[in-house]
């Protein structure tokens, strides 16, 4: 049997988008028997991310109560599929999950008509990573790097995949790399922390925002060469003086929460910089202002990314040897739900410092945190 987690509707009936907090409940399932190319993961930990509590909250397209949550997980293969090409190349080796299908290779978005579709809690994909088993084609898995902990790569696949795009496939090699100067504005959440990690590993100078010093001085234990709070007034200036000799503008800014991103961009860009946006949590809509015309700078959207730039991002994780930022761990059973209601009231009122992760099963291999 298997033990899977899922929201469920309150006196039996859906909420209102925003007016509701689904709760979790536990289900009992058959184990599930692996087909065709399929592989059945052992899983062990999973990671939230802010869609999940999205999802509680009938903010996220496609709720459903019929598909485990989460998107992030790892687990040991644990047997493998008639079809599967070489069975022992799997069996016993921890592996992750990619989080989403429907986007193989192309540099422009998914290929598939349908989009790309997520794990857990949609209609779109019917598989989620909180739950004790689950079968998954061998083609949508990597080995998870043996420096990680269990915690370590359940943090990693969507905010991994989310800022590797954002910084290397959007921002640019000569923008994020061997002396470039990179602005992460909103350091603390999981995808602006992946991309701090990413830049200092391939060379960049680093520099964050926030509203907070104590993650700003966390940050720059990380290896960002400094920050500022976004509250401060004349902020923009006090980072441009930052820089270090012969640069006088930022090459890139990663910045996942829109607002007045393409304004304070004008002024911290070089000429044909690039503003690379992932996420919009002040404002859905950003005025594209006539300095930014004028000095050619260059507005790029991102959302997760390819199987392709998930393979990458793994292999550049695996040979540099980089660690997630994880702010908590949770090890318990995976039916503690109010011990797992905890780790969504640390989303919902913004306490982590990285990822959340429950960790509900031991895997055969890994190193611990």
């Amino acid at each position: 049997m298997s033990k899977a987690v899922y929201i469920s509707t309150i006196d039996g009936k859906p909420g209102k988008p925003g007016q509701v907090y689904y709760p979790l409940t536990v289900r009992t399932l058959p184990q599930p028997s692996p087909q065709g190319r399929e592989l059945l993961v052992k899983l062990s930990a999973a990671s939230l991310n802010h869609r999940d509590l999205f999802l509680r909250q009938h903010l996220y397209p496609g709720v459903t109560f019929d598909v485990p949550l989460l998107a992030d997980g790892v687990g040991t293969v644990v047997s493998a599929g008639p079809g599967v090409s070489d069975p022992k190349k799997w069996n016993g080796k921890r592996v992750i999950l990619n989080p989403g299908v429907g986007w193989k290779d192309s540099p422009d978005g998914p290929e598939e008509a349908t989009g790309y579709r997520i794990m857990g809690g949609t209609k779109v994909y019917d598989k989620g990573t909180l739950q004790e088993y689950i079968t998954i084609d061998e083609s949508e898995v990597e080995e998870a790097p043996a420096h990680l902990s269990d915690a370590e790569a359940a943090a990693l696949p969507l905010t991994g995949l989310t800022g590797w795009r954002a910084l290397v496939s959007k921002a640019g090699e000569i923008n994020s790399s061997n002396g470039a100067a990179v602005l992460i504005t909103g350091i603390g959440g999981g995808v602006a922390l992946m991309a701090l990690r990413f830049a200092v590993a391939r060379g960049a100078h680093v520099y964050v925002t926030s509203s907070s010093q104590e993650k700003i001085q966390k940050a720059i234990e990380l290896g960002a060469a400094g920050g500022v709070s976004y509250k401060e007034d004349g902020w923009d200036k006090k980072l441009l003086g930052m820089l270090p000799g012969g640069k006088k503008n930022f090459d890139a800014i990663i910045d996942g929460a829109g607002g007045d991103a393409i304004e304070k961009g004008v002024k911290l860009l070089k000429a044909g910089g690039v503003l690379s946006i992932y996420g919009m949590t002040v404002s859905p809509k950003m005025p594209f202002v006539m300095q930014a015309v004028l000095k050619n700078i260059d507005v790029r959207g991102s959302t997760m990314g390819s199987r392709k730039e998930f393979k990458e991002m793994v292999e550049f994780v695996n040979a540099k040897k980089i660690h997630p930022v994880v702010s908590r761990v949770l090890q318990t059973e995976i039916d503690d739900l109010p011990a797992i209601d905890g780790l969504f009231e640390d989303m919902k009122h913004g306490k982590q410092f990285g990822k959340l992760v429950i960790e509900f099963g031991k895997s055969s291999s890994g190193s611990k945190l």
